[in-house]
Parts: structure tokens; sequence; C-alpha cells
């Protein structure tokens, strides 16, 4: 077993801090396994509030389902998320990422960046609705990571992000080839966890989004009919 996995799923949780700017309850905490300590962010389902728009499952479900397309699609984009107790109750536990405090996000975001751009398509496949720009976490080793993925996956086309840098672009082989990948996964019932997580409708979907993807051959455009950037964007 993955040693962060390992203490993750089996250590005790204790909460340090709460992010206070999130709209959901969002605790800072630490796990502990034997000889091992991890930070980590907890969100407890308890603390989530109701959105009009995703009435079923929870957002904790829809961020273990990002983590689980980011994983399978190998965009490796989520850090280490799983479901636990804790606590307030059974939530998300996600492994902490330290950022380059070095890098400006303000103009990170904006730029060509091909980790960018592999963020822009996994938020296609996941149809996210809130890429913000503070949900991106560049590291020190050049390694990009994103968070707060709990409003994914609706029915309806509602992608909203600031990474619109590629709309419209060709996909490129490799990228094609990572989508085929995935859909191949999905049919066959390679991640049977999905299942559980988000409702057959938007399972389909999903499925829907991924073939979309691959037969029009290129990243997505802005919808006409729903807000293309999430406010605040930072």
């Amino acid at each position: 077993m993955n040693a962060v996995l390992e203490v993750l799923e089996n250590g005790k949780l204790i909460v340090t801090g709460r992010l206070i700017d999130a709209s959901n309850a969002t605790l800072l905490g630490e796990v502990s396994f034997e000889d091992k300590k991890i930070k980590c962010i907890y969100k407890p389902i308890a603390g989530e509030r109701p959105l009009w728009d995703f009435p079923d499952g929870n957002l904790a479900q829809r961020e273990l389902a990002a983590y689980l397309i980011s994983k399978h699609a190998k965009f490796d984009l989520v850090p280490l998320t799983i479901l636990r107790d804790g606590p307030f109750g059974p939530g998300m536990v996600q492994q902490w990422i330290d950022i380059d405090s070095t890098i400006d996000l303000a103009q990170f975001f904006s730029t060509d960046d091909i980790r960018l751009r592999k963020m822009a398509l996994f938020d296609a496949v996941i149809n996210n609705t809130d890429r913000k720009i503070g949900h991106l976490l560049p590291q020190a080793d050049g390694k990009l990571f994103g968070c707060d993925h709990g409003v994914t996956f609706h029915e309806e086309y509602k992608l909203r992000t600031v990474l619109w840098q590629w709309a419209g672009d060709q996909l490129s082989e490799n990228e094609k080839r990572s989508l085929l990948d995935l859909l191949e996964e999905i049919k066959s019932n390679q991640i049977p966890e999905l299942s559980r997580l988000i409702t057959n409708v938007e399972m389909q979907s999903l499925i829907s989004r991924i073939e979309n993807l691959i037969s029009s051959d290129c990243f997505p455009l802005p919808s006409q009919e729903w807000p293309a950037i999430p406010w605040p964007a930072f």
C-alpha cells in the first residue's frame, strides 16, 4: 500500500485549523499513524451547504470521483484523496500540498504552460464549474496539482474556469490517447467506485463528454448560456 494512503486511511485525524474563506467547512488537519504524520485537508459532509443544482450525493464524493478520473487518465493533477470518518463525521480527506510561493498565480494562470493545458482538459472531462486561480497548486519540484473539485460531474454543460487559453484548439495525439484509454476504463467498469460516487445520469454525461471531446478533436468553447469564469476568479 502507498505509504501516504496507509497513513490517511488508518491514522488518527485531528483538526488543527480552518480555512475561513471557504464556503463549506474546510478544515486543516494532521493524520498520525505509527511514527508518521501527514498534513491534510478535511471536509466533513456535515459542513456542506446544500446546492440547488447538485441535489444528489455530496461534495466529498465528487472530490473523490475527480481524484479517480485524474488518476486513471494519468493526469495526476489531484492530491491523494479518500473518504473516511473524522472528528466531525465522514468526509473527504486529502493530502496537503505545499505550493511554490515564488510563483505568482495571478500571472501563472494565464500562461500557455503545458501543465495548465492538462488541467484545462481534466476540467473539461469532469465538467468543473469552479476552476479558480487559487485552486492551482504548483510545487517547487515543477508538479502542478488542483484542489476543490466538489462541484463537478453535473449532467449539463457547466464548465466555468479561468483556463480558457486553449478553447477550440486541436487536441494532441497524446491527449486523445489519454481520453480513449479513460473512456475504455469507464465503459469496462475498471473504475467501479465511480458508480457509487456519482449518479447514473452523471455517469452517462461523463461518458458523453469524453466521447464529444474525442469526436470534436478540440478543447471545448465557453457556453453562451452560462458564465464562463467563476466569481470571484481567485
